[in-house]
């Protein structure tokens, strides 16, 4: 079955590289206009050069509330419809240490962008959305999120609330026409998970029973599944991408 998102239009967070990259670059294919969320210009004009149909490149950093409010306001006028937001921006903050070792600033940070930035862009693109009682929302979360990875609690805990997140959205706007859902993504080789200490990187995908990290495609293959207009019956959910290491 061929996924359908005739005359959609979308906003993709992390658009400038990594796995909001690939899943702007799907989502393009199919005819979606979209509007490339990001700070890095050099990245988002590099993915706006990959896409195949119309879009927007809106430099944001979406940890600051009144940027994400303008830009959001910004995308609503020029196309008159917000159809599908894909909060794919994240970071990990320092890792590979122990709790009491943590830096509060650091964590800070990484609440601010993974938890807080995902709540921003939700909180201006509900009203749009609901305005034609129809959207598909899915924030980017982690196993992390579910199981907890040791030498990593700024983005654990971050994911877990970003998991919390879908599941309130979920209930509270399952009448209207509009799905919000969570992914939960294992190790994805992206330029985030290089970037990270080898240590850790082997703690998380040591315990993948398919014994490899997932691809971009993998990931962003399931990401459009998931705001396709098709995947109507369900909400408030975090779909498993981890290569079995998550089982519930």
């Amino acid at each position: 079955m061929r996924i359908s998102f005739q005359d959609q239009t979308g906003i993709i967070t992390g658009a400038a590289s990594g796995l909001g990259r690939a899943i702007a670059i799907k989502l393009s294919e199919r005819g979606v206009k979209l509007a490339l969320f990001d700070k890095d210009e050099g990245g988002l004009a590099s993915t706006a050069a990959a896409l195949s149909g119309e879009y927007l490149v809106i430099p944001v950093d979406i940890s600051e509330e009144e940027q994400v409010r303008s830009a959001v306001s910004l995308v609503a006028a020029q196309w008159g419809r917000i159809d599908l937001l894909v909060n794919s921006a994240g970071i990990t903050g320092r890792t590979n240490i122990k709790s009491h070792e943590v830096d509060t600033e650091n964590l800070l940070t990484v609440w601010r962008v993974n938890f807080m930035g995902s709540y921003y862009t939700s909180k201006y693109v509900l009203p749009v959305m609901l305005q034609r009682n129809y959207g598909r929302i899915l924030h980017i979360a982690s196993i992390a999120g579910k199981e907890g990875n040791a030498g990593m609690l700024a983005y654990s805990s971050s994911k877990a609330a970003v998991i919390g997140m879908a599941k309130v959205q979920g209930k509270e706007y399952a009448t209207t026409g509009i799905t919000v859902n969570a992914l939960a993504p294992a190790v994805i080789r992206t330029a985030l998970v290089d970037a990270m200490p080898e240590e850790q990187v082997s703690y998380m995908t040591d315990k993948i029973p398919m014994q490899r990290c997932g691809t971009l495609d993998e990931a962003a293959d399931h990401a459009v599944f998931i705001v396709s207009p098709q995947t109507s019956f369900t909400t408030g959910f975090t779909f498993d991408l981890s290569g079995g290491r998550a089982t519930y």
